[in-house]
């Protein structure tokens, strides 16, 4: 199943309100839920199974600023991670470690500080990232990354062949200056990981909870 532009348009933000102004999503692939919990140095037996509702509620009721709560669930050949209020997906000293041996690929937005990263990273080497705070720093054009302000440090410039595609199609249907996460990030990560994002995937699964603590 291929998801249309206008599907993920209004994704997460009219699906699922609750996860529309703070999510964080991850894929790694090859791992079990249990394996992943392990390589973040989480015990399984500290970590509870909980639905999307639990663990949104939970992530809204923990919330201390101090740690990162997530879930884990299986997909197909990958584990997803799902956050809110979290950001352990683009915390770079946990997931380049945590690409060791397979591919992992990130989006993470929040609405009130207009935070929109995106990794793909390789056995602990980035391919491609954007990282836009604090304003709009980037669009598509003729399917590659432009610039309005100064990019932060490890910015990718070039465009990943594997992406070019998937640039054209974004390129080609969404309107100039459309925010990632209003479609983008959701595509790119689609083709990286073959993955269709939906509401239900998210809300049928159940997951491995538990929380890491932030770096400082």
């Amino acid at each position: 199943m291929i998801a249309t532009p206008d599907d993920y348009s209004r994704f997460p933000s009219e699906h699922l309100p609750d996860l529309g102004g703070a999510y964080c999503f991850t894929y790694v692939r090859g791992l079990t839920p249990e394996e992943l919990v392990t390589r973040l140095g989480v015990q399984v037996e500290d970590c509870s199974r909980m639905t999307l509702d639990e663990l949104t509620k939970t992530a809204y009721s923990s919330y201390d600023g101090k740690s990162m709560f997530f879930g884990v669930t299986a997909v197909d050949d990958w584990v997803l991670i799902v956050e809110v209020l979290g950001g352990l997906g683009v915390t770079e000293e946990i997931i380049v470690p945590l690409s060791a041996g397979t591919r992992l690929v990130s989006h993470y937005y929040l609405d009130i500080k207009c935070m929109d990263y995106f990794h793909w990273i390789e056995d602990g080497k980035t391919r491609f990232e954007y990282l836009n705070q604090d304003g709009y720093s980037h669009w598509i054009k003729d399917g590659k990354i432009q610039l309005d302000f100064p990019h932060y440090e490890g910015y990718s410039e070039e465009m990943p062949d594997e992406l070019a595609e998937t640039m054209k199609r974004i390129d080609s249907v969404y309107p100039p200056h459309t925010y990632p996460n209003e479609g983008p990030a959701f595509l790119l990560a689609e083709r990286l990981t073959g993955i269709t994002m939906t509401p239900q995937l998210l809300e049928e699964s159940t997951y491995l909870c538990g929380s890491v603590p932030k770096p400082r």
